[in-house]
Parts: C-alpha cells; structure tokens; sequence
C-alpha cells in the first residue's frame, strides 16, 4: 500500500507541475533561439531578396513607430529580412522578424552581401541578427 501511495503521490506531483509551470512566451522563445545560434550556428554568405528582382514581394518591410509627440512616423528600420543562402548544394530562403532588433538593422544596405548563422543540424534554421550578433552590412 505504501508503494502504491508513493508512486500516486509522485504521478500527481508531476501532473501538477506540467499543468501549473509558467511556460515561457514566445518572445522569450524566439530570443533563446536567436542567442543559441549567434553561440553556436556556423557561418555562410547570403544576400538580401532585392525587391525588384521578382523573387519575393519585399526584401525588407519598413515598421511604423509612434514618435514622441504621439504621431505615427515612417521608421527606417527594417521589421523583417527575406534572405538566400545555400548550404550543401541546397538553396534556403528564410526570413527573419527584427522588429525587436531596431539599433541592429539601421540603414541596411540591399546591395551587399550578408552573413547567415545556421543550425548545422537543421540548416533552415538561421539568423541574420542577433542581440550579440550580426552579419548585416550597414551603412554609415
């Protein structure tokens, strides 16, 4: 009877933590990803999907941020990245959402090679930005 009580008493214990735990956002998620790869993820040459070229409907989408005096305003900051790079005779296009990385993605320049940080187990897994971390080419 003890056994069983015990071995009761663990299986509504774990029950209980799976249920009750505070499971983390997605931010907070997406972040931990972000500084695993920017650690640990190795290194190829991309570049950014230019607009015109017809690959994709934007390379870059502009944000828009409410600006002191409570107006909103047109923002040159990037929100999201499309790019390709290829790794083993595989091509991968990706994109990334830096809208929480606005002082790493100022004035990005579309003409010049980037740098990708990839999950060599799973190479569609990638960054260009991270918060220790870039590979983008920025303008002065």
């Amino acid at each position: 009877m003890g056994v069983i009580a015990v071995g009761a008493a663990a299986a509504l214990g774990l029950a209980c933590y799976a249920l009750f735990r505070k499971k983390p956002d997605p931010l907070e998620i997406e972040r931990q990803r972000r500084l695993y790869l920017a650690q640990f993820g190795r290194i190829t040459d991309a570049t950014l999907v230019d607009p015109s070229s017809g690959d994709a409907d934007l390379a870059i989408v502009y944000g828009t941020f409410v600006g002191s005096s409570g107006s909103q305003e047109e923002d040159p900051v990037a929100s999201v990245l499309i790019y390709q790079y290829r790794v083993s005779g595989v091509q991968y296009e990706c994109a990334q959402d830096v809208s929480l990385l606005p002082d790493q993605v100022r004035h990005v320049r579309v003409d010049l090679p980037v740098q990708v940080r990839y999950d060599p187990h799973n190479p569609s897994n990638s960054i260009v930005v991270a918060e220790s971390w870039s590979g983008l080419r920025l303008d002065p």
